[in-house]
């Protein structure tokens, strides 16, 4: 008898006023809309998914170190302004060495200059960004698939100044 892979979904400080706070750029969904979607496409995917929403990158940050030994598969996460601030999140999901994907509901590269930089982005396995909602579903896909396929290519490592290169292959 095989157990059902779970998923974290994080969504990441003020998305908890998703559908009140700057609809024409963020959507009129709420975040409790948005994980009633994510519920109904993790049942059709056969998957349990677990979601939080916190302002506080602390608590963020212990909801992924915690991940693994809970048995989580994936994490979907939208870090919201933590994005661009926070060096603990990106830390805490390396650690973890779970697949991950980065998600926003507006496309941050054509938004203001600072929401370009994303911190997270060199951690995570892949990202999604400028579809609305509808990107949530998009990344529960892809982390599912990753968890369940593995990934074709080693993640890329950014370093600030310098070219784009492979990381190297990690054994567990």
């Amino acid at each position: 008898m095989s157990t059902r892979s779970t998923y974290l979904v994080i969504h990441g400080p003020n998305l908890d006023l998703l559908g009140l706070r700057q609809p024409e750029i963020y959507g009129r969904l709420t975040l409790k809309q948005i994980d009633a979607s994510l519920r109904r496409r993790a049942a059709e995917l056969g998957v349990g998914i677990e979601t939080v929403q916190s302002n506080y990158d602390v608590e963020i940050v212990e909801r992924i170190k915690a991940a693994r030994g809970r048995g989580i598969s994936g994490i979907v996460i939208n870090p919201a302004a933590y994005t661009h601030t926070s060096e603990e999140i990106p830390r805490a999901i390396a650690a973890a060495g779970l697949p991950a994907v980065e998600v926003h509901l507006s496309n941050v590269h054509a938004r203001e200059t600072f929401r370009r930089l994303s911190l997270v982005a060199p951690v995570v396995t892949g990202g999604i960004f400028g579809l609305g909602a509808f990107g949530y579903l998009l990344a529960l896909e892809a982390v599912v698939h990753v968890s369940r396929h593995g990934r074709s290519r080693r993640p890329a490592r950014l370093t600030p100044g310098r070219r784009l290169r492979r990381m190297p292959a990690h054994h567990d």
